[in-house]
């Protein structure tokens, strides 16, 4: 044993540098991810490369050795898509970093995988045009939100990372390195394999460079804070906000414990009087933007009417500080909730209308035991994001799958944008239609024979893995 990882020891630092390979032991932060309660893992080696033929070169060693492959971007996911699996080699994107283009024309950007959202965003910026992927986290990678077709607030106006990953360089398990897709819109030529990879959290390739859609950076912006006395009139005023045309770029509910968790760990005073706190079950956050502020006042005109007629309690068009410090809060609401001892993560994902019920439901199941789940979400799209406190592995467990049915029932599904990984693996499999999840493992095998890519996420890993169950 000690031989063969000297060995691979040896062909990896052929293929990346002896300088860019570190053994796992000696990597502590690359067992783990960002997943609650997720088991670490312990592997091998973690590399990394700089280009993609030494990606495919890592690629074929390891195959070679028979030694399951980790994509590491950000490590910023939180289903435990970035954990590797014990005696595994981790593929860190960290060096391959670099933005190699912004096409003004095509409205495009060409970026290596290990780029961060925040890098992209000011390149992107400086050029007046924006790639609206905001997961709530700007130091991820633009290579993980690929693996998890990640979303963000903004995806009730832009759609989520799928919308935007116009094509992709990347490598199978055998090494070999394909190409899909391009700087264009559409396209009707054979299957859409970038479309494939998108979100398959490195269970097939690993995508080593992206074009990635950009879009005019509107001026004009503002936000409104609607509290109201029950959740039933968010979900009613969100189909009728939308239907008005206004095309929000952020539309969010945040139920009262979250509101008050998330203001009191940024210190934020949002000039809510006291009593129309103690009447808000919940709130209604609205972005509005516009290339002008003649546009931009119609439509907070307009939304002013419809947020009233709702049954809004009052409506706060928060000023502009105030307004960047409670989106920041909103997309920070993992580490208040992190924070205050949550236990674990659900972001299931419903058809909008059925928010109100999907809620009350699951309040239902969580008065059965005693866990508490509270939460906010996308409310333009119907992703929901909970946080529950249930410290009893087995008590938890049952709640999650709870949780997960009563999405189910309604038509939704276990994750919106996090991802399965492999916390979520077993209520997947146990929901996911069985045809569907045949034929997703008959694709897995076809990318990868040797079942080496990121085994246990998605799906078991092979016998004696240690994601094996």
């Amino acid at each position: 044993m000690a031989g063969m990882r000297h060995n691979l020891a040896d062909e990896l630092s052929g293929a990346v540098g002896a300088a860019h390979v570190v053994a796992g032991a000696d990597a502590p932060e690359y067992r783990k991810d960002e997943a609650l309660g997720a088991a670490e893992g312990e592997p091998a080696f973690v590399v990394w490369p700089a280009r993609t033929a030494e990606v495919a070169a890592v690629m074929q060693i390891a195959a070679r050795h028979r030694v399951p492959i980790t994509a590491r971007g950000g490590g910023t996911g939180m289903s435990g898509g970035a954990i590797p699996t014990d005696g595994a080699v981790v593929v860190a994107f960290a060096r391959m970093n670099s933005i190699m283009e912004i096409d003004t024309e095509n409205h495009v950007a060409v970026v290596q995988p290990g780029v961060t959202l925040a890098d992209l965003d000011a390149a992107a910026a400086a050029r007046g045009l924006v790639y609206p992927v905001f997961p709530g986290e700007m130091s991820a990678s633009v290579g993980g939100t690929i693996a998890t077709n990640a979303g963000g607030m903004r995806a009730v106006r832009y759609g989520v990372t799928r919308q935007h990953v116009l094509g992709v360089e990347a490598v199978l398990a055998s090494g070999q390195v394909i190409r899909a897709g391009g700087k264009f819109v559409k396209c009707s030529t054979g299957y859409d394999l970038t479309q494939l990879i998108t979100g398959s959290e490195g269970t097939l390739a690993l995508v080593t460079e992206a074009t990635v859609r950009l879009y005019p950076r509107l001026p004009c912006q503002s936000t409104v804070l609607a509290p109201f006395g029950s959740l039933e009139q968010i979900t009613a005023a969100v189909p009728a906000i939308i239907a008005a045309g206004l095309r929000p770029l952020v539309l969010e509910y945040v139920d009262m414990l979250t509101m008050a968790a998330i203001t009191s760990r940024q210190d934020l005073e949002l000039g809510v009087p006291a009593a129309v706190r103690e009447r808000a079950l919940a709130y209604l956050v609205v972005v509005l933007e516009e290339r002008n502020e003649e546009r931009l006042a119609g439509e907070l005109a307009a939304l002013g009417e419809l947020l009233g007629s709702a049954g809004a309690d009052e409506i706060y068009v928060l000023p502009d500080d105030a307004a960047r410090r409670l989106i920041e809060a909103r997309e920070k609401a993992f580490w208040a909730g992190k924070e205050a001892g949550a236990n674990d993560i659900v972001d299931a994902v419903v058809p909008r209308a059925a928010m109100a019920a999907f809620l009350g439901e699951v309040a239902a199941v969580a008065s059965k035991g005693a866990g508490l789940v509270v939460g906010c979400g996308h409310a333009g799209d119907g992703n929901v994001h909970l946080a529950v406190f249930e410290a009893d592995p087995a008590a938890r467990s049952a709640l999650m799958r709870g949780i997960f049915e009563v999405a189910a029932s309604h038509g939704g599904a276990v994750s919106g944008e996090h991802g399965i990984g492999v916390t979520k693996k077993e209520y997947f499999r146990e929901l996911a239609d069985p045809g569907a999840m045949e034929l997703m493992r008959q694709v897995k095998q076809v990318f990868d024979p040797l079942g080496m890519l990121n085994p246990g996420v998605l799906f078991d890993a092979p016998p004696g893995d240690s994601r094996q169950g």
